[in-house]
């Protein structure tokens, strides 16, 4: 009987990622002009993770969450969710993603919500469209775990917007999604009902194991979630971690409340291809910007660690 080799070479699988993107491009044409969206992005999401990402208008944030919902083509670049390649796909699979693969959750609750039926009847619809059985039963679990058993046949015009919001997260979960997808799910709501969002977010995550990726610009959402990517100018350009997850650090501290300012550090990402973006408080101590020719040099003393400095 032959022996194994000892030097076969296993490479990483790709079975614990839900997201990989690699040197992600997205390019819009026009007759005349050419916008580079996104221009050589990488990210990496495990299943069942929660996780922001951040940046400013025009960052590139809202242009990458259409593509990950299926909305929007690749230009360029390799994305997997899943273990599949949204680029090779044809209508028909992004048809099939959208139903059975991803949830999403709009900011504007006009595209979640029909507003002539009821609470029920809503979540009930994609499940409808797509012949499940046992609808009444699911429509109804998921609107007692958004906290809305009561409201159960109100319809649109009865609900506050942070309701809505609600019920749009339960229809977004009707189908099962693999991934759900949020942007801006607590931009037009208080300060109160942007907080019992997240904790519904967190839930789902928890109990029904969905991959959740939540598209804001709000930094405040870092205070309560583990991880946060920020993206500036099409490209991943930092991301900041939680030193202790967020439950370990309410138990300690036993109450919502406590010294945020060290719980979190930004951490820029050096891209597969070798390139940095400094954060935006580094490029302003080293008076740096944009454009500007930077002197790098191996700093032995620090461990071999890079030091930037103005050129």
């Amino acid at each position: 009987m032959s022996e194994k080799s000892d030097d076969t070479i296993v490479k990483p699988s790709d079975d614990e990622y839900m997201i990989r993107c690699e040197n992600l491009v997205k390019i819009y044409k026009t007759s005349d002009v050419e916008a580079v969206a996104l221009q050589g992005l990488d990210l990496d999401v495990k299943k069942g993770e929660l996780m922001a990402i951040v940046g400013n208008s025009g960052s590139g944030k809202s242009t990458l969450l259409n593509m990950l919902g299926g909305l929007d083509r690749p230009s360029a670049g390799s994305l997997l969710i899943d273990g599949k390649n949204l680029l090779k796909f044809t209508d028909k699979d992004y048809m099939e993603y959208k139903r059975d693969t991803v949830g999403f959750v709009w900011q504007n609750n006009a595209r979640n919500l029909v507003p002539y039926l009821t609470a029920v009847q809503n979540v009930e619809l994609p499940m409808l469209l797509k012949g499940k059985r046992g609808r009444r039963q699911r429509a109804l679990e998921l609107l007692n775990k958004v906290g809305l058993s009561k409201r159960k046949n109100s319809r649109l015009d009865q609900m506050s917007g942070g309701e809505q919001q609600r019920v749009a997260i339960a229809i977004a979960m009707a189908n099962d999604p693999k991934l759900l997808l949020a942007d801006e799910p607590t931009g037009s709501v208080d300060t109160r009902t942007s907080a019992m969002i997240l904790d519904i977010f967190k839930e789902l995550n928890r109990t029904e194991g969905v991959t959740v990726v939540i598209v804001t610009h709000d930094l405040k959402l870092a205070d309560h979630i583990d991880r946060v990517v920020a993206i500036r100018d099409g490209r991943t350009s930092s991301e900041i971690i939680r030193k202790k997850s967020y439950a370990d650090e309410l138990s300690e501290i036993g109450s919502l409340g406590g010294e945020e300012e060290f719980t979190h550090e930004e951490l820029a990402v050096l891209d597969r291809s070798g390139r940095l973006q400094l954060p935006k408080d580094y490029m302003q101590a080293l008076d740096i910007k944009g454009g500007d020719k930077v002197k790098v040099e191996l700093d032995e003393e620090r461990n071999g660690m890079f030091l930037y400095r103005s050129g």
